[in-house]
């Protein structure tokens, strides 16, 4: 009688694990300096973006098949789920100029700032070399 109910199980607690080693590796991509570095003829940046991307889609697709239980639906999921993928693919190329290039650069208005008064500095005591020594 089980072999007519083969019904597919799956162990949360796998699941479970998975996500939390994709969540230890998109910490450890994050951690790791691959800013300045060209690795496989490719930026740095770029394939940080792309490893971080990779097991964040990942990590939507197992809870999208087991703990949404998409895995037992029927082929009209695929119609549900169409706009959502159109939505999110606009939504991705419309912020990407805003958001998405600057991802991992620090453009903070203060550093720029800190740096100028710096460069001020340095003119200024380059121009006055005789007031600096009279301090």
């Amino acid at each position: 009688m089980s072999d007519q109910h083969d019904h597919a199980y799956v162990k949360y607690s796998t699941i479970f694990f998975a996500l939390c080693i994709c969540t230890v590796l998109s910490i450890i991509f994050d951690v790791i300096d691959l800013k300045e570095k060209n690795i496989i003829g490719m930026n740095g940046v770029v394939l940080l973006t792309l490893l971080v991307l990779a097991v964040a889609c990942a990590k939507a697709l197992f809870v999208m098949i087991y703990f949404m239980h998409l895995k037992f639906e029927g082929k009209w999921k695929y119609v549900l789920l169409s706009p959502t993928i159109v939505l999110a693919m606009g939504l991705t190329i419309a912020i990407t100029p805003d958001i998405g290039i600057h991802y991992y650069t620090n453009e903070a208005p203060q550093v720029d700032y800190l740096e100028q008064a710096r460069q001020t500095a340095a003119t200024t005591d380059a121009l006055n070399p005789e007031k600096s020594h009279a301090e």
